[in-house]
C-alpha cells in the first residue's frame, strides 16, 4: 500500500468509525503531512505517491523525531506527533498492511508537566456577578453569556460540547445535560441551580429573540449566535477570554480555565476523583489526577504561608 493511500484509509477510519473530532484529524493529518515530508527528502528522486508505506520503520521514525527536535518543535509537539504515528502504526497492524506496528517502540521526549490554570472561587464569583449585572438589562446576548458561562463552570464541559449540545440534551426538570464527548461517548452531567436558572431565563426569551434575526433553519443546539445559527469554539473562547482578562494572574484565558477551575473546586470541596473522571469525560484516571497536583499545589502554598513553622 503506498504511504498517501495508508494515510487517506486511516483519516477516513478515525473520523467515520471512531468518530473522533475535527480538531484531533485536523491534528492528525498536520503530524502525518510532516512525516511524509521526511519521507520525500529522505527519498529525494522518489515520488512519494508511489513510496511503499513499508519505508516507514522504526529506524526512519527514530530519524524523523530527531529531524523534529532540531528543527525546534516543543517537547509538547513531538509528544503529540509520537502518538499520531503510534496510532497510524496500530491501524497498519490491525489492517494486516505490515506484520506489526513501526512506532510501537518508537519514545517521545520528557515534557515538563505544566499544571493548568485554576480560577478561585471568589474569581469565578466575580466574573458571574458582572455577567449576571449585564443580562439584567435584558439583552438576549449578555442573557446567552451568563447562561453560558454559568453551564461551563457547572458541569466543566469543553467548548466542543457546549456549541454542539443540543436543546434535547437538557432535562431543567432533572438539572442534568447529555452530553456527546469525545469519541461519540454520551455521558449525563449535573447541573445546580442558577446554572439552571440561567438557562431557564435564555430559553424563555433570549433564545427566541435570537431565532428571530435567523434566515435558516433552527440548528437544533441549546445555544446560538446573534444571527440564530450555531455558535462556534472561537466565538465561546472570545467571550470567556474577554471576561478572565479583567482577573488577575497569568496563563490561559479559553474555555478550558473554566473546566479546570470546576474539576479543581469539586476536588477541593471532597469529590471523589471518579466521579470527577465521569464528569470531565477522561477515558484515563490519569487525565483527572492532574487536578489532585493542582490541590496540593494550593495546599503546599497556604502552607507556606500560613504556618509559622513553614
Amino acid at each position: 500500500m503506498r504511504i498517501g493511500e495508508a494515510i487517506d484509509g486511516f483519516l477516513r477510519t478515525v473520523e467515520f468509525e471512531y468518530g473522533y473530532s475535527p480538531h484531533t484529524i485536523k491534528a492528525y493529518r498536520t503530524d502525518l503531512a510532516a512525516l511524509v515530508g521526511f519521507v520525500e527528502a529522505d527519498q529525494p528522486d522518489s515520488d512519494s505517491a508511489q513510496v511503499d508505506v513499508s519505508v516507514i520503520d522504526l529506524e526512519l521514525l527514530r530519524s524523523w523525531l530527531w529531524d523534529q527536535q532540531q528543527r525546534g518543535f516543543a517537547a509538547k509537539t513531538l509528544a503529540r506527533r509520537v502518538a499520531t504515528v503510534k496510532s497510524f502504526g496500530t491501524w497498519l497492524e490491525e489492517r494486516r498492511v505490515l506484520p506489526g506496528s513501526p512506532a510501537s517502540r518508537l519514545q517521545a521526549p520528557k515534557s515538563a508537566k505544566t499544571l493548568p490554570r485554576v480560577l478561585s472561587e471568589q474569581q469565578l464569583d466575580r466574573i458571574l456577578e458582572r455577567a449576571a449585572h449585564r443580562a439584567d438589562g435584558g439583552d438576549p446576548v449578555a442573557v446567552r453569556d451568563l447562561a453560558m458561562l454559568e453551564l461551563l463552570y457547572a458541569t466543566a464541559l469543553r467548548v466542543s460540547e457546549l456549541c454542539t449540545l443540543p436543546l434535547a440534551g437538557l432535562s431543567l426538570a432533572e438539572r442534568t445535560v447529555r452530553v456527546t464527548g469525545k469519541g461519540n461517548k454520551q455521558r449525563v452531567v449535573p447541573l445546580g441551580g442558577p446554572a439552571a436558572r440561567a438557562i431557564e431565563a435564555y430559553l424563555r426569551s433570549a433564545r427566541p429573540a435570537l431565532r428571530e434575526q435567523a434566515d435558516s433553519a433552527d440548528p437544533g443546539t441549546l445555544f446560538l449566535n446573534s444571527h440564530g445559527a450555531g455558535l462556534t469554539p472561537s466565538s465561546v473562547y472570545r467571550l470567556v477570554s474577554r471576561e478572565l482578562e479583567q482577573e488577575p494572574g497569568g496563563g490561559p484565558r479559553g474555555p478550558h480555565t473554566l473546566r479546570h477551575s470546576a474539576a479543581t473546586h469539586l476536588l477541593n470541596g471532597g469529590a471523589d476523583l471518579r466521579v470527577v473522571q465521569e464528569m470531565l469525560g477522561h477515558a484515563s484516571l490519569g487525565s483527572t489526577q492532574i487536578y489532585t497536583h493542582v490541590s496540593g499545589e494550593r495546599l503546599a502554598q497556604t502552607y507556606r504561608q500560613a504556618h509559622p513553622r513553614a
